[in-house]
């Protein structure tokens, strides 16, 4: 059974760090990525890691920073300098976007 279980998410304030983790069982893939999804948008890929090459959004760069654990077969994403406008529902994906392998969704709210 695969299962993509995500944590991490919070309210923080503007300019403070997060976080996240996707711990995956039953799955491996060598394509990790976080998307993002704020009500009326589509998924918005943030950060995506395939086969060790790293690529970013640019909203997020210089600020976020995808990285994995292949032992513990975990995906990470470390966000700092937040801001308001990175308010959402995060989500890990293993496989790339067109796969079913999705974490539960994490929300991450930046706000004063």
């Amino acid at each position: 059974q695969v299962q993509l279980v995500e944590s991490g998410g919070g309210l923080v304030q503007p300019g403070e760090s997060l976080r996240l983790s996707c711990a995956a069982s039953g799955v491996s893939s060598t394509s990790m990525g976080w998307y993002r999804q704020t009500p009326g948008k589509q998924h918005e890929l943030v950060a995506g890691i395939i086969n060790g090459l790293t690529n970013y959004a640019d909203s997020v760069k210089g600020r976020f920073t995808i990285s994995k654990d292949n032992a513990k077969n975990t995906v990470y994403l470390q966000m700092n300098s937040l801001k308001p406008e990175d308010t959402a529902v995060y989500y890990c994906n293993f496989g790339g976007p067109s796969s079913p392998y999705w974490g539960q969704g994490t929300q991450v709210t930046v706000s004063s």
